[in-house]
């Protein structure tokens, strides 16, 4: 007897972000360029009468500026995203996401002068919260403690000490929502084991 393999959407919330992620970097390469710059791109200090403002707060997260843009953040949304969207839950993800993306573009828009554009952000987020995943009662994986201290530690320094076009805030704040989140969902599913 032949054992049939079939294709499986896993993880539908990482996968359908990748494809959006996908679909608009073709839109804007078409396009030369617009397609970012009107819809996509979160500047900094922008015009709050413009409707296309609030959009941007969201949308900038699905844009990337090239293929190595987009390619390094789905790797990494790939990889780790699927173990934390089982972990989660696919709506809890999907709000976390959305929190995260939203804290990032008022962050931006109110406080940098320069624009954003994205998943990295989202991916700081997943990496951070998959540290959580074999978490127990009354531990700290010390994993955790590594991957905080590593991906904040060197986005800081960076921020600081080089001038790489690269929004090194960004990755700090969506590394710390996914801590946030992680200390947040755990404590909350411990509380409810004890009742």
């Amino acid at each position: 007897m032949k054992t049939r393999f079939r294709l499986s959407y896993n993880s539908p919330v990482i996968l359908t972000y990748a494809a959006i992620c996908l679909v608009f970097l073709i839109i804007n390469g078409i396009t030369g360029g617009w397609f970012n710059s009107v819809f996509l791109i979160c500047y900094g200090h922008p015009n709050w009468f413009d409707p296309l403002t609030f959009l941007r707060l969201f949308s900038y997260a699905f844009g990337h500026s090239s293929v190595s843009h987009l390619t390094g953040n789905m790797i990494m949304m790939l990889l780790v995203g699927p173990v934390v969207e089982e972990k989660y839950g696919s709506s809890n993800l999907v709000f976390m996401i959305g929190v995260t993306v939203l804290i990032g573009g008022l962050l931006n828009s109110l406080f940098f002068e320069t624009g954003i554009i994205g998943a990295s952000g989202v991916v700081f987020m997943l990496i951070i919260l998959s540290a959580f995943t074999n978490m127990k009662k009354g531990e700290i994986p010390l994993t955790l403690i590594l991957v905080t201290a590593i991906y904040l530690g060197q986005e800081v320094y960076d921020g600081l000490f080089t001038n790489d076009n690269i929004s090194h805030f960004g990755h700090i704040e969506g590394g710390i929502s996914g801590l946030g989140f992680g200390i947040w969902y755990h404590k909350k599913v411990f509380e409810m084991k004890q009742r």
